[in-house]
């Protein structure tokens, strides 16, 4: 393997990790969602924990997606996007039907809103955490058509070791 493919090897694994803890956490707040105030400030400190680590993942996986994976992807495809605006990969990657553009951007900004999670209107916060815990799944199947896209194009993700 070539660093290039050494280096998508890593994303995908580090990806992968972020949606196993994602899921970890979101299966121990589930029962509880969607949150309201009463029940918020309830909360353990090992249930804050788990929104605290569901959050941080979240936003891992995002950014491991948005600064590594696309343009990764893209560059073994043979398109480099180095030197172009962030929206013009984000339209490549629709016109491969990898992701709606606006879908991605919607989730930055649900993502964005949560990111003074520690409010003092923790009506605002339950609000907030809703909306990002009912997207969840919509950042993980994004991910998934990714990691399905590059078995399909790249044998060496296939054959990973690392990544099964």
């Amino acid at each position: 393997m070539n660093e290039l493919e050494d280096k998508l090897i890593m994303v995908l694994y580090e990806c992968n990790q972020h949606k196993k803890m994602i899921n970890n956490a979101y299966n121990h707040l589930q029962k509880n969602l969607p949150l309201d105030k009463e029940r918020y400030i309830k909360f353990s400190l090992e249930q804050v924990g788990f929104i605290d680590q569901f959050l941080f993942r979240f936003s891992k996986l995002q950014d491991s997606m948005g600064e590594k994976l696309f343009a990764t992807t893209l560059f073994l495809l043979g398109e480099d996007f180095t030197k172009k605006p962030f929206i013009d990969m984000l339209n490549r990657l629709e016109k491969l039907e990898l992701l709606g553009r606006q879908e991605w951007m919607d989730l930055r900004t649900i993502r964005n809103n949560v990111a003074h999670e520690y409010s003092f209107n923790v009506d605002e916060l339950t609000d907030s955490l809703n909306d990002i815990f009912k997207v969840k799944d919509k950042l993980i199947s994004i991910y998934d058509t990714f990691y399905e896209y590059c078995k399909s194009k790249f044998e060496f993700v296939q054959n990973s070791e690392v990544l099964k």
